[in-house]
């Protein structure tokens, strides 16, 4: 008789970390990428005022920056972020 295959569960808490890291970042990222191409709709639509653009310049620049420095303090990069979903591509857009 042989033994059924053991489930291999990876329970070291570093990896669990980074994982849960990489799925929160992800979804950060895929809401900033939304921000910003509303932002440039509005922009094209001259919606905002010089002081506007500026202001969400400055913000989305600063969210940029803020992700870099998550990524890099978790050691993940942007591909680590961008789910492949199989047929339908990846999640998020490839520059």
């Amino acid at each position: 008789m042989s033994e059924a295959p053991r489930a291999r569960l990876n329970t070291d808490p570093e990896t669990a970390r980074r994982g849960l890291a990489g799925l929160v970042l992800t979804i950060v990222e895929l809401l900033r990428q939304l921000m910003e191409k509303q932002a440039i709709r509005r922009v094209d639509r001259g919606d905002l005022t010089d002081e506007q653009v500026e202001s969400i310049g400055l913000t989305l620049m600063r969210l940029d920056e803020a992700m870099q420095e998550l990524c890099d303090h978790f050691g993940l990069t942007p591909d680590d972020l961008n789910i492949d979903l199989g047929p339908l591509g990846p999640l998020l857009p490839r520059d």
